[in-house]
């Protein structure tokens, strides 16, 4: 019976010790998500402490939300209207835009590296 209903909506789980549940016979749909790199982790690290407070759901009263960064390079230009480029997200960080204060001197070049490198990846 289970089995029928996870069908009916595409479930596919990952269960402890890597054992994976699909739905049927088959996994067709299940899909497992690509393990970031070191760098996209390290990045990753940085944008939950530094960044999703803000650009996530989150608790704050802002009077204009913040842009959500998911899959931010897959658009031809920045929220801003900016080019959607590394250069420009960049300084965006570092020198802060609208309300968004800047970082400068909190982020070291490779740290920096490593945010551009896990905003590449949509946000996984």
């Amino acid at each position: 019976m289970l089995d029928r209903v996870f069908a009916r909506i595409g479930y596919c789980a990952v269960l402890g010790a890597g054992v994976v549940v699909g739905s049927g016979d088959s996994l067709a749909g299940c899909r497992s998500a690509t393990a970031l790199t070191p760098q996209e982790a390290a990045g990753k690290h940085l944008y939950q402490l530094h960044c999703a407070h803000c650009h996530e759901d989150n608790d704050l009263s802002f009077k204009k939300m913040p842009p959500n960064l998911h899959h931010v390079f897959e658009r031809a230009t920045l929220p801003s209207g900016a080019p959607g480029s590394d250069a420009q997200v960049s300084r965006a960080v570092l020198e802060g835009k609208g309300m968004m204060p800047g970082f400068s001197g909190r982020f070291s070049g490779e740290q920096m590296a490593d945010l551009l490198s896990y905003l590449h990846t949509g946000l996984r």
